[in-house]
């Protein structure tokens, strides 16, 4: 069974805007992150505002940690990103072929995106764990991916994993409402141009507009749970280096942390730090599709490259054999 090239294009390229997005707007990440994993009643909070996360950091002089988990963030990133673009673009090509029709439903792409998202939660769900750890931990103690990873049992690990099943349906609306849109806009213009002329693609500002508007509208839809899966995964706010022995790590579910929510911050509470999710997701999605639309081409034209290269050199190894 060969390779399906254009799949591991669509792949390579989402990772590399992921990649690029996700460093671009680390800082605020850590910000929104450490801001929506505190859970105190009104007058008790640590942070009132997302500012109050960085003028921490400012003041303890700190201001490089509000990069810390970085390495492992970009790596979740890369890694999960080139998983989901792949497996989605895998099943719509499968899709395609059994169906007979390049166009797909509303319904089918939704059920492609939440498959392509559960099998990137089960695969990465370790990384994204370890990176939440590392980012809501006090500024200049984070420790290492290793170190983050083993400090309790592999089940720790997989803390969220069930919600993060659940918030697949987070980028299954944010990508279908993507692709729904930018077909829409094709259509029209393709309609207005000229027999003849070039394919019409999207402009980097229209890529970035329908991101925007599509992540925000998954982002409402789902912002309970994402702040409950933060929550969830959070590093513990107790400090090691308090106790001469280290405790363990209190394991956290999802009823428990609801109930938390609800009794000390009220329903509100539910929707803390919303509209911060919405700024960091809707540029870093937006900035990732602008920059996957961009570079696409460019890599498609890489895979061909390297794959005629290799064809060539195969074909004249085997010429030279006896």
């Amino acid at each position: 069974m060969g390779v399906d090239l254009e799949s591991v294009s669509e792949a390579t390229s989402g990772a590399i805007g992921s990649l690029l997005s996700t460093t671009i707007l680390y800082p605020l990440d850590t910000c929104k992150s450490k801001f929506q994993a505190e859970v105190r009643a009104r007058g008790q909070q640590k942070y009132r505002y997302l500012s109050d996360v960085m003028w921490e950091a400012i003041s303890k002089g700190q201001v490089f940690s509000l990069y810390q988990g970085l390495g492992t963030k970009n790596f979740q990133s890369f890694i999960s990103q080139f998983i989901y673009f792949y497996s989605y673009s895998y099943f719509k090509r499968v899709h395609s072929e059994r169906t007979g029709s390049k166009s797909i439903g509303t319904k089918a792409n939704l059920l492609i995106a939440a498959a392509a998202g559960a099998c990137t939660s089960v695969l990465i769900q370790p990384l994204d764990t370890a990176s939440s750890r590392m980012q809501t931990s006090e500024f200049g103690e984070s420790k290492g991916l290793w170190k983050t990873l083993t400090e309790g049992t592999w089940g720790d690990a997989f803390d969220g994993l069930g919600i993060s099943l659940l918030l697949t349906s987070n980028p299954a609306i944010q990508y279908t409402v993507f692709d729904q849109l930018k077909q829409h806009l094709l259509k029209q213009k393709n309609a207005k141009s000229e027999n003849g002329s070039s394919p019409v693609v999207l402009s980097a500002f229209m890529a970035f507009v329908l991101g925007a508007v599509s992540k925000s509208v998954a982002t409402v839809l789902t912002y309970p749970a994402i702040r409950c899966k933060v929550m969830i995964q959070a590093a513990d706010e107790s400090k090691e280096n308090e106790t001469k022995k280290p405790r363990r790590r209190t394991r956290k579910t999802i009823p428990g942390v609801v109930y938390a929510i609800w009794r000390k911050e009220g329903m509100l509470g539910f929707f803390k730090g919303l509209q911060a999710q919405i700024l960091k997701t809707v540029l870093s999605s937006a900035l990732l599709l602008m920059i996957k639309e961009k570079i696409t081409a460019t890599t498609w034209i890489l895979i061909l490259a390297i794959r005629r290269t290799l064809f060539i050199t195969n074909t004249k190894g085997k010429l030279k054999s006896p």
